[in-house]
């Protein structure tokens, strides 16, 4: 367990924290009650993939961020819709023997603590994968400068997931990841 500022780094029950970990993201992230109600139940479904792992930020007994992964399967949807991206780039190989950042929120009153960067980097740890990939908005964010400093690199752009109009890249790191990214970089992603 990591102590940042006053927060601590530790595995969580994911289907049991979905409810608070999802008010963070809707925080964190500008989720609609509707779009939250959906995510509820994949967010359940997540939570009994074989290998997920997830980790909260506790301040005390509030949940300030989460972040979840799991070994990428190429049937899961995601990937589904990553495969085509990848593959026109020659990066179809990124989909197997991967560990996939899911989700990784923290709310914007505890971003820039480095709580963003402890929990990838646990959740990268634990995974025992050779390389990470996941998926975040295609834009110049402080959640992409921070992936970036920890070794991310961009394989596919202008992703384009059903359902929203965000645009996303798609971004894959070796394990472990680099050097200590800039502390001051908000740890918001997706």
């Amino acid at each position: 367990m990591d102590q940042l500022t006053g927060v601590t780094i530790e595995a969580i029950d994911l289907a049991a924290w979905a409810p608070q970990a999802l008010e963070v993201q809707a925080v964190a992230f500008g989720l609609t009650p509707e779009e939250v109600a959906v995510r509820l139940h994949i967010v359940g479904r997540h939570a009994q993939q074989p290998g997920v792992i997830a980790l909260g930020a506790l301040s005390g007994d509030r949940l300030v961020g989460f972040g979840y992964g799991m070994p990428n399967r190429r049937e899961h949807w995601w990937s589904t819709v990553i495969q085509p991206y990848l593959e026109q780039r020659g990066y179809g190989g990124w989909l197997d023997e991967v560990f996939a950042i899911t989700e990784l929120h923290v709310l914007p009153g505890f971003q820039g603590q480095g709580i963003g960067s402890s929990l990838i980097r646990t959740l990268c740890e634990r995974s025992g994968l050779p390389r990470s990939i996941l998926s975040a908005i295609d834009a110049e964010t402080p959640a992409r400068r921070l992936y970036r400093a920890l070794g991310y690199q961009d394989l596919a752009r202008a992703v384009h997931f059903p359902n929203t109009d965000r645009l996303y890249a798609v971004m894959g790191a070796a394990l472990p990841l680099r050097g200590r990214p800039d502390q001051s970089a908000p740890a918001n992603s997706r």
